[in-house]
């Protein structure tokens, strides 16, 4: 819960929430880390959306997202499997698909401000998204063919 005089509401649905002084504590702080806006879109489940102070803009489904999980846990399992961020699961071979739920968080919340939490439908909550790890992992084309060059 959200109290005292720097408290930030939760992120609610189909609105923007002020980003403007929040810096990731996690990376040297740089305009391209900083979002000018985010736009989270519970209701319609299309995903989030930010501004960059640098001018980008990027758009992140919720799958993406719940793909790149940040937290430990989905850090461990993408590196045994090799996935990158964002990145599906693959199946075992010869396994057969199952129906799974569309990724969709039933909550978002800023934490600090430097970063989202999501409360997904499938009960994971342990991912805090940093602006920088937003932005790094950032799913436009132009930002893909960058991290292939480095």
């Amino acid at each position: 819960m959200l109290t005292g005089e720097d408290a930030r509401p939760p992120i609610a649905d189909e609105r923007s929430c002020d980003t403007e002084s929040m810096q990731s504590p996690l990376k040297e702080p740089s305009i391209a880390n900083d979002p000018k806006s985010v736009k989270v879109n519970l209701t319609t489940g299309t995903g989030m959306e930010i501004e960059w102070k640098d001018g980008h803009r990027s758009s992140y489904t919720f799958a993406f997202l719940r793909d790149a999980c940040p937290c430990a846990l989905c850090e461990e399992e993408r590196s045994k499997s090799g996935r990158e961020p964002g990145e599906p699961p693959k199946l075992a071979p010869g396994a057969l698909p199952m129906f799974k739920p569309a990724a969709k968080p039933v909550s978002a919340e800023g934490v600090g401000k430097y970063a989202i939490r999501f409360n997904w439908n499938d009960g994971h909550e342990l991912g805090i998204y940093s602006w920088a790890f937003l932005r790094d992992v950032c799913p436009c084309a132009e930002c893909r063919a960058e991290r292939k060059r480095t």
